[in-house]
């Protein structure tokens, strides 16, 4: 025995995101009591004029009256039907459930662009000694020669380090035209510059994005003796071996380390739209209090596998609206 399949259940879906008479008209016709009634007398059958009016204690002119607004609205039809006096008016109800789709706001699309810059694919730079750039095979020049720096070799390198001065990139800005840019934000592994390597050496390392100052880390040391994860053998265990992984990201509201505000700057200050690019300086300030240099590690020195990244967060306008569509859930239809 096949069971008896459930009605559809008519539902009306009223689009308050449209202006329009229709839907004023709609609304109109439901701020009534007597004409919920009726609607609500109509359920599951059909009633003439008379009936409806008897069963409402209405006259039948004022039952006529809600009558034409509810068919007006779309709500109920009518028609006319042979009497035992001339014609009758019979109303019947279109639908069982109406539900009301509120505006909303213009969706948005929230979407992040990585770019990932190798440790010596800097434009500019200033270095004092100790100094000197590695590759992943070997060494880049001589040991504490600040020429080594301007080696063209140094686009392979995965590991730089210097006592002080800076390093400058200049990654692409791929924020595409009209886009609300949410944050900034640059990840890098480092840490401090000593003669081989020293533990507890501070530095006070500074980043800078569009020439905007935007945060000081100090870092503890310069750490060597336990070889990094990804440090290649052939680099003795003697010199600086792996860094700590820092985030320093700005927003609308400041500008933060590892989640810390460390500044107020925020990123209207550093005129991202407008740029064609985003220069980012890594270094240590001529006044800085500690003066203890630093390293930067690349995807294959360290312990962390990757190289300088920068990283856009913004939300870009979906212009064009989505069509209404037709769903079936249950037997409910609604458009």
């Amino acid at each position: 025995m096949v069971p008896d399949a459930q009605p559809a259940v008519r539902a009306l879906v009223i689009d308050l995101r449209r202006n329009s008479r229709e839907v004023g008209q709609l609304l109109k016709s439901l701020a009534s009591d007597k004409r919920l009634e009726i609607l609500r007398h109509l359920a599951g059958r059909s009633s003439s004029v008379n009936e409806i009016a008897d069963a409402l204690r209405l006259p039948a002119s004022t039952a006529t009256m809600h009558i034409k607004l509810l068919e007006k609205a779309g709500l109920i039809r009518t028609e006319l039907k042979p009497a035992s006096h001339g014609l009758q008016k019979i109303c019947y109800r279109l639908y069982d459930q109406i539900a009301l789709a509120l505006p909303m706001v213009e969706p948005v699309a929230e979407t992040t662009i990585d770019v990932a810059m190798p440790v010596g694919a800097y434009v500019d730079c200033r270095v004092t000694p100790t100094c000197g750039l590695a590759s992943g095979t070997g060494l880049i020049g001589r040991f504490d020669d600040p020429s080594a720096f301007y080696d063209p070799e140094r686009f392979q390198a995965q590991l730089l380090w210097f006592r002080a001065g800076y390093v400058e990139y200049r990654f692409p800005n791929r924020l595409p035209p009209g886009a609300l840019l949410e944050s900034l934000q640059i990840s890098l592994e480092m840490c401090s510059e000593a003669p081989l390597h020293k533990a507890d050496w501070r530095s006070d390392i500074t980043v800078w994005v569009n020439r905007v100052e935007v945060g000081t880390w100090t870092s503890p040391g310069d750490f060597g003796e336990e070889a990094g994860q990804l440090t290649p053998s052939w680099w003795e265990r003697r010199y600086s071996q792996y860094g700590l992984l820092k985030l320093w990201k700005v927003t609308g509201a400041g500008a933060y380390l590892d989640g810390v505000q460390v500044a107020d700057v925020t990123l209207d200050q550093l005129a991202i739209a407008q740029a064609e690019f985003i220069s980012v300086r890594i270094g240590i300030k001529e006044d800085a209090q500690r003066i203890g240099g630093l390293n930067i590690f690349g995807r294959q020195f360290g312990n962390y596998p990757q190289d300088i990244v920068l990283r856009l967060r913004f939300r870009e306008l979906e212009h064009e609206p989505k069509e209404a569509q037709s769903i079936h859930v249950h037997g409910i239809e609604s458009k």
